[in-house]
């Protein structure tokens, strides 16, 4: 299925894709702009007009959730037009799908000039499985994307969705099916999964929690466990969690609830009928944790475009490398900065490795911060950044590296408590210090790089120059030699090749 215009004889990576995503509770806009493999989100707005939010009751959209949405539907169209969007896809879900009144609402948006796609249930669960194996590369498991309308689930395996099944019970559909009582949304649960039994058969593996009202629960859970880094993708959970934050949530008034996530008043609404169809879920699969992606529908269908070479690519490494150019002074190529640091490293695994050369893409990105915050500005850019692709403790990792890079010394940054192994820092403090070596020998360019290398020889560490770069060995250079080898535990030593 084709869900997109394209526009001719523009750049691929210079590309703005629009995704207006028409969804039981909200209605959304999102535009993507840069790589194919991993675009960077320069706009997002939704307006919760809850399409299916009376589904259940009258099976119809009621006619102040489609007078909302379609003037959410005309602003959009208006700001994509002003962002000079290059290709476009317009896909509306189970509330639209289901509703009796949907081939109305479906004219209305048409007649503003949007061109929409009904996504069937399996469609849906299909491209969420898309958009986790675009996140998280290697997932194995299964995916649950929950709705306002709809929850839809997909095996994922060896970088492809492998089974799909589609189940109409979504947050705004159990709300009505549970009328107060837990058994009558169980019961409805193991009626509409009986026809699944490959749900059944592969315990033991994650379960990928899709939809903003999965998420609104792992915000909760963050601020209840006091979670150092609120960053979602990847963001693990406890199977036993479901019911303390169920529990966590009662004793809090919604006020306290929103200061405390940031939440809309209609997702706080949804978040005990979301942990109800959670603990469904868990209880049902058996899983061996619960893993939130913060990709879905929307990158899915980014995804289902793509060729095969460009699903291959490594997203957390092309981003970096595209964000690392942007904001450096030169635009260089990191892989002579990462070939001179490695070397040293050898026995560093090679997930390790991997974060080292993002944290390289990223090590000239503080540059243009006061002297006294760019610690503090490459730490940020690690630790928050919108990467894919990696889980807090790479974050960490690149994190303490760019952080000692840009002047934070050999310690470790600061946070209440670290998710990284005291010894997973302190390697990345060393390549931290190295990165601040090589940005000092070269006057942050890379050419240098090229025609001279660290060197392990017994006790100590040196840097070996050719002759003619001789001169390059400054006072400052000297200094920070012998930092990295005495955080290594050798001598300094300059050697000409």
């Amino acid at each position: 299925m084709d869900f997109f215009i394209r526009k001719q004889n523009q750049p691929a990576h210079l590309y703005r894709t629009a995704i207006i995503d028409i969804g039981s509770n909200s209605v959304r806009l999102v535009v993507y702009s840069g790589p194919r493999r991993n675009p960077a989100l320069i706009f997002n707005e939704k307006v919760m007009a809850g399409l299916g939010r009376s589904l259940a009751d009258t099976g119809t959209i009621d006619a102040a959730a489609m007078k909302r949405a379609i003037e959410a539907l005309e602003r959009f169209r208006i700001v994509a037009r002003e962002m000079d969007v290059d290709e476009t896809v317009c896909v509306a879900t189970a509330a639209v799908r289901d509703a009796s009144n949907g081939d109305e609402f479906t004219r209305k948006a048409r007649a503003l000039g949007l061109d929409i796609i009904i996504l069937s249930g399996d469609d849906e669960a299909r491209i969420s499985g898309f958009g986790v194996l675009s996140a998280i590369p290697h997932a194995d498991g299964i995916v649950g994307d929950l709705g306002g309308g709809s929850l839809d689930l997909a095996r994922v395996s060896s970088g492809t969705v492998v089974e799909t099944a589609t189940l109409p019970l979504g947050v705004l559909r159990a709300a009505a099916v549970r009328q107060g009582d837990g058994m009558t949304l169980a019961s409805a649960f193991r009626k509409m999964v009986a026809p699944y039994a490959w749900l059944r058969e592969h315990p033991g593996k994650p379960f990928y929690l899709v939809g903003g009202s999965w998420r609104a629960f792992a915000r909760l859970d963050m601020h209840l466990t006091a979670y150092p880094l609120r960053v979602l993708n990847e963001y693990r959970i406890d199977i036993a969690r479901p019911e303390a934050v169920l529990t966590g949530f009662r004793a809090m008034d919604r006020d306290a609830v929103r200061q405390a996530t940031g939440l809309a008043p209609s997702r706080i609404e949804t978040l005990p009928d979301a942990i109800a169809l959670l603990r469904l879920m868990r209880d049902h699969i058996s899983p061996s944790e619960l893993i939130v992606s913060s990709y879905g529908l929307r990158e899915g269908l980014l995804y289902a475009r793509m060729d095969d070479d460009v699903r291959q690519r490594d997203p957390l490494l092309v981003a970096a490398d595209r964000y690392g150019q942007l904001q450096s002074r030169f635009g260089e190529d990191s892989q002579p900065l990462f070939d001179w640091i490695s070397r040293i490293f050898p026995e560093d695994p090679p997930h390790w490795q991997r974060w080292l050369k993002a944290a390289c893409h990223l090590s000239d990105v503080a540059w243009q911060a006061s002297p006294d915050f760019r610690a503090e500005r490459g730490l940020e850019i690690a630790l928050h950044g919108n990467w894919v692709g990696i889980d807090v403790v790479g974050r960490s990792m690149i994190g303490q590296a760019l952080y000692t890079n840009f002047g934070g010394g050999p310690r470790p940054f600061p946070l209440d408590f670290h998710v990284a192994t005291p010894e997973m820092l302190e390697r990345a403090i060393g390549w931290g210090l190295a990165m601040r070596l090589a940005q000092r020998l070269g006057a942050g360019t890379h050419d240098v790089l090229k025609r001279s290398h660290l060197q392990r020889v017994g006790d100590a560490l040196h840097l070996v120059l050719d002759p003619a770069d001789r001169a390059l060995y400054g006072e400052v250079v000297e200094r920070r030699l012998r930092r990295l080898a005495q955080f290594m535990g050798r001598r300094a030593g300059l050697s000409l090749s």
